[in-house]
């Protein structure tokens, strides 16, 4: 029921097993319109390609470790939320919105950003 808590679950439910399952379970954080910043340099729309996405990302079983989540910001029904990323990879960054019953689903996912090297 706090903007946080989507971080946690999504750590949780992606460390659970069963690639669809969880891929199902991690796509239910999000609102059914929402988009996320992956892969790398493009984007997935909408809870069904996420949730696609998640299918495929997860076959390989990869392990998630909670990281401690920078403060959020909150302006009425919508907040910021992010992690520095234990990976380097740069930074992660959510934005958030309160649903009617109190919780709270991904509208816009930053997973990873890494800052471009000068040649």
């Amino acid at each position: 029921m706090q903007p946080e808590d989507l971080t946690r679950l999504f750590v949780e439910r992606s460390n659970a097993g069963d690639a669809a399952g969880v891929a199902a379970g991690v796509a239910a954080l999000y609102e059914p319109d929402a988009v996320m910043a992956y892969p790398p340099g493009d984007r997935t729309v909408g809870r069904a390609a996420i949730q696609a996405l998640w299918e495929e990302v997860l076959a390989s079983r990869p392990h998630f470790t909670p990281e401690e989540p920078l403060p959020t910001l909150v302006c009425g029904d919508l907040a910021l939320t992010s992690t520095p990323p234990s990976d380097g990879a740069g930074a992660r960054a959510q934005v958030v919105r309160r649903q009617p019953d109190g919780s709270w689903l991904r509208v816009l996912d930053q997973p990873e950003f890494t800052e471009p090297t000068s040649a």
